[in-house]
């Protein structure tokens, strides 16, 4: 491991020298000695260190401070640069003093990065994402035998599937305000337990009567609402904005394979425990993971007892300035609501996560029926081919994350980088969902959704994580206002196929609908979408933003 130490300063030295250590052992490349060190009170990575200039020195020594003392664990790489101070009183009289501050950069490599804190943070999020979607998409698996058995027409199905989202409705904004004001963990446990016990409790309403039935679901929708602003949250407090690309995508992965734990082994539980199996097991699961979340994570890095020294100065020293930190910290309890709608940017978003939530529905909700009647598979094979494409996203998702935040590190703006891959996230399953129209086998139409789904992964490193790069402390709430906007356009897409379905007699008019869409939505976010971060907290703002 070699750190390295590059000054100027403008009393004895107009050039740049260097300083590298190797082994732990300094190597002077200029004559230079080090007369004290001192060390800044906070948790911060700024380090005050005396040099003077002397004839024949050719090592430095730090007195009982180490390389590594200076640059952080070994375990990272470090590249350290020094600005110009001035004398300390004690040197004040020999002309040759003078003093720099040094300023420890660290990168964090890969086997840091997996072995770390908070990427278990983002792995006990991607869990609960999963098993949000695992209990949200299980009703798109009973609703085939439900409706064979209790008559129920394509229309009424749909409304029956919308009930999820009629409790959805309500809860993103309330949520997201909650979320922002005390942090993502207690929000989300509140959240998981909430969802986990009606969906526990659906087998009994169903039994009971309709309106149980709709009122259970209503409550997972309510309760589910939080789940994505808290991984907002959590993923803005728990990571430097280098890495939250890479882990918006291991979090959105998980919440894509949700999908396929739930399509896959819904029928086989069914099989096995009745219609009804599938909600109790995934209902139980929920309990478990709450237990695991309160007792191994923490709302901040700083509160979290395990996290070493090296990764909490890390994390603190790569986030975003502390100005802006302390406005998320003090944000109103009631968001300017005005003034976030007065900015195209926030339409970016909205508009972009609209589209989003109605393919993502209608996809998740009719893709089994879908199936089942227009190829006339059984409920197994249509389940079967309903998740492979969802598997394909939590892949595709994670690739994405990683390729966005390769872009940024080499030098692509924000900006750019957030349009390429929302561009690629709704152009490319345009063109997929009209490929799919042609499909005359069940298998080449599994392949064209794969397509289509995989590369909608791509618009969770666009429009997603750029709400917390437009409002990063008013993210929960803003996500809040996106998912709700969503939520009215994935009802009315979801009842709306139903209706479509049975007036024109096809789902092929309806997925070119929606392939349409995808392709004017990717548009208007490449016109009015930004990477920087948009002023909302003054009436004025940035202009170019303004509606």
């Amino acid at each position: 491991m070699c750190y390295s130490l590059s000054l100027q300063s403008s009393i004895d030295f107009p050039n740049r020298h260097a300083l590298k250590f190797h082994g732990g052992r300094p190597i002077l490349t200029s004559n230079l000695s080090i007369l004290g060190f001192q060390s800044s009170p906070e948790r911060g990575r700024r380090r005050n260190v005396f040099l003077r200039r002397e004839r024949g020195v050719d090592s430095l020594t730090f007195g009982r401070h180490t390389a590594v003392d200076l640059c952080g664990d070994s375990r990272h790489r470090s590249r350290v640069s020094c600005s110009d101070g001035r004398r300390t009183p004690e040197d004040r009289h020999d002309a040759e003093d003078t003093a720099a501050t040094v300023e420890v950069t660290e990168q964090s490599d890969f086997s840091e990065f997996i072995t770390s804190e908070r990427v278990k943070v983002v792995a006990m999020l991607a869990l609960a994402l999963a098993l949000c979607n695992a209990d949200r998409v299980v009703m798109s698996v009973a609703i085939v035998p439900l409706s064979l058995s209790r008559g129920w027409s394509k229309s009424f199905s749909g409304i029956v599937q919308s009930s999820f989202l009629w409790g959805y409705l309500i809860s993103p904004i309330a949520g997201g305000t909650l979320v922002d004001r005390y942090g993502g963990k207690v929000v989300m446990a509140w959240g998981v337990a909430l969802w986990s016990l009606a969906t526990f409790l659906t087998p009994w309403a169903a039994d009971t009567n309709l309106w149980a039935l709709l009122a259970a679901r209503a409550m997972v929708g309510v309760a589910e609402g939080v789940a994505l602003p808290c991984m907002n949250n959590m993923v803005a407090r728990w990571f430097p904005p280098t890495e939250r690309s890479r882990a918006v995508g291991i979090a959105m992965a998980g919440f894509q394979l949700g999908n396929v734990v739930g399509l896959m082994l819904s029928p086989i539980l069914m099989s096995q425990g009745g219609i009804y199996g599938p909600f109790v097991i995934f209902g139980l699961s929920g309990f478990l993971w709450m237990l695991v979340w309160l007792s191994a994570t923490s709302t901040t890095p700083d509160q979290h007892p395990q996290i070493t020294k090296f990764e909490l100065e890390y994390i603190m020293h790569k986030q975003r300035t502390s100005s802006r930190e302390k406005r998320r910290n003090t944000t109103s309890v009631i968001p300017p609501f005005r003034r976030l709608l007065s900015k195209m940017p926030t339409w970016a978003v909205i508009v972009a996560n609209s589209m989003h939530s109605w393919g993502f529905f209608v996809l998740l909700s009719w893709m089994p029926i879908y199936f089942n009647s227009v190829y006339h598979v059984n409920l197994k094979q249509a389940a079967w081919f309903s998740a492979v494409p969802w598997s394909m996203m939590a892949f595709t998702g994670y690739i994405a994350g990683f390729w966005s935040d390769l872009l940024i590190r080499r030098g692509t703006s924000i900006t750019l980088t957030r349009k390429i891959m929302q561009s690629i996230g709704f152009i490319g399953p345009g063109i997929a969902l009209i490929g799919l129209t042609t499909a005359k086998r069940p298998l080449v139409a599994s392949a064209w959704l794969s397509l289509a789904v995989g590369l909608k992964s791509f618009s969770h490193l666009g429009f997603l994580i750029n709400l917390q790069e437009i409002a990063p402390e008013y993210s929960g709430v803003l996500h809040g206002m996106c998912l709700t906007a969503g939520t009215l356009a994935a009802i009315v897409g979801t009842v709306g196929t139903g209706f479509f379905v049975e007036l024109l007699g096809s789902f092929q008019g309806f997925i070119l609908l929606t392939a349409v869409l995808y392709l004017l939505s990717a548009l208007f976010f490449n016109i009015y979408s930004t990477g920087e971060r948009v002023d909302f907290d003054t009436t004025e703002g940035l202009k170019e933003h303004n509606i």
